[in-house]
């Protein structure tokens, strides 16, 4: 059974900083994309940044490029994703994916975590 586990988020204010983390378990997706979605109240689910399987390559969204940052571990098979500068527009649920696909132009995921909230005050 394929289990992501999210970790990290919590209450910060404005200008500050978090690292998530997501575990994966189940099987490896060192061969897989990877990344990180959000929801924020009353809106649908956005992409927020994606990683390919060899680190090669990196996706953001416009609305967190120069701010996030993601990385991946396949020896550990996790993901992280950086927050430097949060915002309170930030604030949301940010779920962790795996094996993505069309990753430069729709992202879409087979695997998704349950969630971990991120509220930025202002």
């Amino acid at each position: 059974q394929v289990q992501l586990v999210e970790s990290g988020g919590r209450l910060v204010q404005a200008g500050g900083s978090l690292r998530l983390s997501c575990a994966a378990s189940g099987r490896t997706f060192s061969s897989s994309a990877m990344g990180w979605f959000r929801q924020a109240p009353g809106k649908e689910r956005e992409f927020v940044a994606g990683i390919n399987w060899s680190r090669s390559r990196t996706y953001y969204s416009d609305s967190v490029k120069g701010r996030f940052t993601i990385a991946r571990d396949n020896a550990k098979n996790t993901v992280y994703l950086q927050m430097n500068n949060l915002k309170p527009e930030d604030t949301a649920v940010y779920y962790c994916a795996a094996d993505l696909s069309h990753i430069a132009t729709s992202p879409i995921a087979s695997y998704w975590g349950q969630g971990t909230q991120v509220t930025v005050s202002s």
